[in-house]
């Protein structure tokens, strides 16, 4: 059982997470930060229980039970990268790229392309129900 201790260092973690998830929106200031924005907020609306993290030297991340995806950006991409994307039907076809590995699977966006939007959520939605069948994992 979590102390309120823990529940207060949740919080202040996340609202640092978020915060430096806006910060990085901001600070890209173009297309790229437009499209992390958008993401965002269909993750969000997937999923309003997700928790947002801030990894391995300033890298978005959207977890409930365990990683669901990544939003990293690059010069002429933001790649969103599933954790356990194999693992997950994808019936409109949005995963093209990291295909083949035998875990990850990405969606890479570029400048003017979008994905379709019921069916990404429907994949965030599959991600945190697997996450959710494999057993709790910690964040």
């Amino acid at each position: 059982m979590k102390s309120v201790q823990d529940e207060v260092s949740e919080e202040q973690e996340a609202g640092s997470a978020s915060e430096r998830i806006d910060g990085r929106i901001r600070e890209l200031g173009d297309w790229r930060g437009e499209t992390l924005a958008r993401v965002r907020a269909l993750i969000r609306q997937a999923d309003p229980e997700v928790v947002e993290e801030w990894k391995w030297r300033g890298v978005p991340v959207w977890s409930h039970g365990g990683i669901l995806c990544t939003g990293e950006t690059y010069k002429q991409v933001v790649k969103l990268t599933f954790a356990k994307g194999a693992g997950l039907e994808d019936p409109a076809g949005l995963f093209n790229a990291s295909l083949e590995g035998n875990t990850r699977r990405a969606i890479d966006l570029h400048e003017g392309g979008w994905v379709d939007e019921s069916a990404f959520k429907a994949l965030i939605r599959a991600a945190v129900s697997l996450n959710a069948s494999k057993g709790k994992k910690s964040n």
